[in-house]
């Protein structure tokens, strides 16, 4: 019965659903930040390393099944989208839950672009580089959650008949464009950080 009374209530009130979900994880960020909510045990160095890794296995997965599922709607192939679409969601929940247990438990780290590396001579530029890479990501990661969460209640709780007379394609269009670009952002600025240069903790 309060399955059901929750469903109907996603339902009739989809708007204020994402809000308050929306609150959430950003409050559970900040707080992972700030060392506000001591949630995770600590981790060591290596754990930090191998969660790093596995952050950027993560997103890959998820950009993949992301753009597998837009390609699929293009196709009008429904059912096959709705399964790319939520494995991608469920994927991104992962993230989150090792990027703030990374984050409380652990370190964040800083890149260091030194003489002799790859375009060690443009050291400045290449830092700005990322930083924008970077700043562009975690820009992009905040504002995709409430549109990510409103696209995907919407597809959960109404049939795709039904979906044609809401606004989940408009906002769909919307979180896929904003959440592949911060997912492949971060991959790439995985990439510079942990395997093309090096970084000292922040």
């Amino acid at each position: 019965m309060a399955s059901a009374d929750l469903s109907g209530y996603a339902r009739a009130n989809p708007r204020r659903l994402t809000a308050v979900l929306s609150v959430i994880g950003y409050a559970l960020v900040i707080g992972a930040f700030e060392g506000l909510i001591p949630l995770f045990p600590d981790l060591s160095r290596e754990t930090v390393l191998l969660f790093s890794d596995a952050i950027a296995v993560v997103n890959t997965l998820a950009l993949t099944s992301l753009l597998a599922g837009a390609a699929f709607i293009k196709r009008g192939e429904v059912r096959k989208h709705r399964v790319a679409m939520l494995t991608a969601f469920g994927l991104i929940c992962a993230f989150l839950v090792l990027y703030l247990w990374k984050v409380g438990g652990g370190f964040e780290k800083s890149i260091v672009i030194e003489e002799g590396m790859f375009l060690g001579q443009y050291a400045g530029t290449v830092e700005l580089l990322y930083l924008l890479m970077l700043g562009v990501h975690i820009f992009l990661s905040v504002v995709a959650v409430p549109v990510v969460l409103y696209a995907v209640i919407l597809g959960l709780t109404h049939t795709p008949e039904e979906l044609r007379e809401t606004s989940h394609a408009k906002y769909g269009r919307i979180a896929v464009t904003s959440w592949a670009l911060s997912l492949f952002l971060g991959v790439v600025t995985y990439f510079m950080l942990n395997h093309v240069y090096t970084w000292t903790v922040r």
